[in-house]
């Protein structure tokens, strides 16, 4: 979030022999891993269904206030940590497969 309000020579990943000399991209140029550490910001909205009467509409259109009742988590975030590790686990294994099924594909043409 910060990158976006810097200049691109402020965030820009210089390169000398030894590789990249700073990881402002997260690992990622262009959708394309740079061989750097892969780092993920995930943001989260707050959890909607709290004990506070909210106003609503019925299945027929019609407005209704309702109270959202019993126990609720009022903080997703020690659930999310996992649910994004998993779907990051996900893609990357998805690209690496699509990766090699090209690969294969290439091969037998």
């Amino acid at each position: 979030m910060e990158a976006a309000r810097r200049m691109g020579s402020e965030v820009n990943d210089q390169m000398n022999k030894k590789g990249f000399k700073t990881n402002h991209a997260g690992g990622m140029l262009a959708g394309i891993t740079s061989g750097e550490q892969i780092i993920l910001r995930v943001y989260c909205k707050p959890v909607p269904s709290i004990a506070k009467p909210q106003q609503t509409i019925d299945f027929k259109g019609k407005e209704q206030i309702i109270k959202i009742q019993g126990r609720h988590d009022i903080c997703v975030l020690p659930r999310i940590v996992p649910v994004c590790e998993a779907m990051v686990m996900i893609v990357l294994a998805d690209h690496l497969l699509r990766q090699k099924a090209i690969s294969r594909w290439n091969i037998l043409m």
